[in-house]
């Protein structure tokens, strides 16, 4: 399984990569494996702002549909559209390609609630 380094990671399997004032935001390797084949993406909250912990979107699979958990506070300024029509790439490239949205997040404090890779490697175990 795939858990990149640099990256932070929520409970709810989600990884944030910081980009300066903006956090870029997907779903990680374990938890795409867990949900199967990606069929559809879903997100609706483009241009909103959101706190901590709100829903973001979805993501469906063949065997499940799972709510989309927003890591840290902010603005949804970008939605990865590719995804529209080519929502394999979570499968693919969950942590490249298969990213779903950028976040201009308000908090940075924020981050030190998140997992490092290695806290994330013992919850997946």
């Amino acid at each position: 399984m795939n858990i990149p380094a640099g990256l932070k990671y929520t409970e709810d399997h989600e990884w944030v990569r910081v980009e300066g004032s903006e956090a870029i935001i997907g779903v990680t390797d374990f938890a795409q494996s867990e949900l199967g084949d990606i069929v559809y993406v879903e997100v609706e909250t483009l241009d909103e702002t959101l706190a901590q912990g709100d829903v973001f979107g979805t993501i469906e699979a063949v065997k499940a549909v799972s709510d989309l958990f927003i890591p840290l506070a902010g603005e949804v300024v970008a939605f990865n559209e590719d995804l529209e029509e080519n929502p394999q790439a979570v499968n693919n490239d969950p942590y490249g390609a298969g990213w779903m949205v950028r976040v201009k997040f308000s908090d940075a404090g924020e981050l030190d609630n998140l997992l490092s890779a290695e806290k994330y490697k013992e919850l997946v175990g």
